[in-house]
């Protein structure tokens, strides 16, 4: 029986990097082939197609840059010789571009980011590792048709619950509320649940305009209000708890919501869902009434994500509003 064949996508991260001597910190050095020449015996499991996107940082990554990834997945998706792929990325935009793809792109067929924590001139080098895993994970028949997946770690990851929790653990990647998704054992992926909701954008375009505000104790509109005059199409606010601000910030969401600026409220607590409990100045049922869009258990950084893809097909509040509130599939 032949292999899957799996195309692997290089875009850069730390899973690139070595110590340059001269300046004794890590940059991009390796290639991809040097990269995979690391994962030994993966031609027993699967034939690979090695595709050079980028060299990057995970902090260089765009959401300019994002799309064009997403635009190339579809494309070799859509090739009858291709079971699945595998995005080696940086960790610290993982995240993004991940939820991203998983909005984006519509296939059966697995798709699975990786990274490393670790460069390839430290001790315990986990490139190679996470890559396999990786590859082990997109061959799997029980990885068909649940989005876009992150391994790192032997864990599988839902991205759009996924966040990086930790600046230097292996075990960074972690869905705090409800675990992972399964384990890569002895080669072998073991799911133990499963995505309930998947949604999809379906657009080969991004509205950039789109900023992200954390709120704390004394904040006042000033951010908001900025953001307006250069711009913004939409803005993600990080309220407190379960969906609260600060009073002296209710003047730029109205400010905001006045302009036609989309504004959607997350929690900046890393885990729970925001909902409209209390009716005080700044609390969340006065927010909703004002038109806030309130985007469930996302974090700041996804919920920016998703507001940017929407917008970029609609500026109608009440589409944008089931998009994140009811999961509407746009197309």
């Amino acid at each position: 029986m032949s292999n899957k064949k799996v195309a692997v996508i290089f875009t850069g991260g730390t899973i690139s990097m070595k110590i340059d001597s001269r300046i004794c910190a890590a940059i991009p050095a390796l290639s991809s082939e040097e990269i995979m020449s690391m994962v030994t015996n993966i031609d027993k499991f699967a034939d690979i197609e090695i595709v050079n996107f980028q060299r990057i940082p995970g902090p260089h990554m765009t959401p300019q840059k994002m799309m064009e990834l997403s635009n190339l997945i579809k494309g070799l998706i859509q090739r009858n010789d291709i079971d699945g792929i595998v995005v080696t990325h940086g960790t610290d935009t993982l995240e993004e571009t991940a939820f991203l793809l998983d909005l984006n792109i519509s296939s059966n067929k697995p798709i699975v980011i990786a990274g490393a924590m670790r460069n390839g001139s430290e001790l315990g080098y986990d490139g190679p590792s996470n890559l396999a895993s990786a590859i082990c994970t997109v061959i799997s028949d029980q990885a068909k048709n649940k989005g876009v997946l992150v391994v790192m770690n032997n864990e599988v990851n839902a991205s759009s619950e996924v966040t990086k929790t930790h600046t230097l653990s292996l075990d960074t990647f972690k869905s705090l509320e409800f675990g992972p998704l399964g384990i890569v054992d002895n080669d072998e992926v073991i799911f133990y649940r499963d995505i309930v909701k998947h949604h999809y954008i379906e657009t080969n375009s991004i509205e950039e305009k789109v900023y992200l505000i954390k709120s704390y104790a004394g904040i006042d509109s000033s951010l908001i209000d900025f953001c307006i005059e250069n711009g913004a199409k939409g803005i993600v606010i990080e309220a407190m708890g379960r969906g609260n601000i600060p009073p002296m910030m209710v003047p730029g969401v109205k400010n905001a919501i006045s302009k036609g600026v989309k504004v959607v409220l997350v929690s900046r607590c890393p885990m729970g869902r925001v909902l409209d409990s209390y009716g005080y100045e700044g609390g969340g049922q006065k927010l909703r009434k004002l038109g806030v869009i309130f985007g469930g258990s996302l974090n700041g950084q996804k919920a920016r994500i998703k507001l940017m893809l929407a917008l970029s097909v609609t500026n109608d509040n009440e589409k944008i509003k089931k998009i994140f509130e009811e999961g509407f599939y746009i197309k």
